[in-house]
């Protein structure tokens, strides 16, 4: 869908930055974004005047400081990262793991705060890197909590990394997969995001039993079997229903 005013146009230039792409040239935005040189020209003079974008040494331009000031007061004021990283604290006292909280919005989940006791085990995904749809424990777990038509298009989108993790041939086949760990109340996956890593994850859900966001632990896959699995799964659930009552007790407030 195309920007329709002058603010959604304006935070589009925002949207091209990626992982993929984290510089531009004046030249590339104009043929990627339709926009006229004399419109892209203001827009870039108010997002580097916020100090959302910089100039950069090859003629272009990247995200700016103030992206830096808002990361750091994010960590300040999310509810999720105050109240969750006590609980992170404690699942790593327990097990030599990552844990992890990690937000859901729009079609993204990333992480937000995350706690390790592991010594060798690294996480792919740090804070603020998005996560694949397709694959891993922290995906499902949102995913099964999805009403069924913002489920399917996911499904749909994502369809050929879920076979490859053996979630099923068909969309019907996936959906069936997500209703079994709705039932659970979380999701398990070996090695389909960090090699030779087991995650572990349930959702945090808003009063409305929507899903939010996830806790995950993930621990090196040698040094759990199917009763630690048990054990780590009770415990990473227990935490995201102790958070979601938590939240929904404030929503309600």
């Amino acid at each position: 869908m195309k920007p329709s005013n002058s603010l959604e146009r304006v935070l589009a230039v925002l949207e091209v930055f990626s992982e993929e792409r984290l510089e531009w040239t004046s030249e590339d935005l104009m043929a990627h974004l339709g926009y006229s040189r004399p419109t892209l020209y203001r827009y870039l003079k108010i997002l580097k005047d916020a100090g959302l974008l910089m100039s950069s040494r090859n003629a272009g331009v990247t995200l700016g400081p103030k992206v830096v000031e808002m990361d750091y007061l994010a960590r300040r004021s999310d509810t999720l990262v105050l109240s969750g990283q006590p609980h992170l604290k404690a699942l790593t006292a327990r097990y030599s793991c990552n844990a992890m909280i990690l937000r859901w919005y729009g079609n993204k989940i990333l992480c937000v705060v995350s706690e390790t006791s592991a010594r060798n085990l690294v996480s792919s995904y740090p804070r603020g890197r998005p996560m694949p749809l397709g694959r891993g424990a922290i995906a499902r777990s949102i995913m099964a909590y999805l009403p069924r038509a913002r489920l399917m298009p996911l499904i749909e989108q994502n369809l050929d990394d879920l076979r490859s993790v053996g979630l099923g041939v068909s969309v019907e086949e996936v959906r069936q997969s997500m209703k079994r760990v709705r039932k659970a109340g979380y999701a398990v996956a070996f090695g389909e995001v960090t090699a030779g890593a087991v995650g572990i994850a349930a959702p945090v859900l808003d009063d409305r039993g929507a899903p939010i966001a996830s806790i995950c632990v993930t621990i090196t896959g040698a040094q759990v079997d199917g009763a630690g699995i048990d054990r780590i799964a009770a415990d990473v659930k227990a935490v995201a229903n102790e958070i979601s009552a938590v939240r929904a007790d404030s929503d309600n407030s």
